[in-house]
């Protein structure tokens, strides 16, 4: 399996505080990933502090 975490920086909060949002998405998620199975096809889309979305993150198979 793969986890994919894409995270647009050029629009939102993103472009005021790159590193800031990347700090808050990653801790969000992070505590937020129990609530998931973590198996293929798992995944929700990411939002910044202005409730924009900005991303997505996955859980993929890793074929062959």
């Amino acid at each position: 399996m793969k986890f994919l975490l894409e995270v647009t920086m050029d629009e939102g909060a993103l472009t005021e505080d790159p590193a800031g949002e990347l700090q808050r998405i990653l801790r969000y998620w992070g505590g937020n990933l129990k609530h998931y199975d973590m198996r293929p096809g798992d995944g929700s889309e990411i939002y910044d502090s202005a409730y924009r979305e900005v991303g997505r993150w996955t859980v993929e198979d890793q074929a062959g």
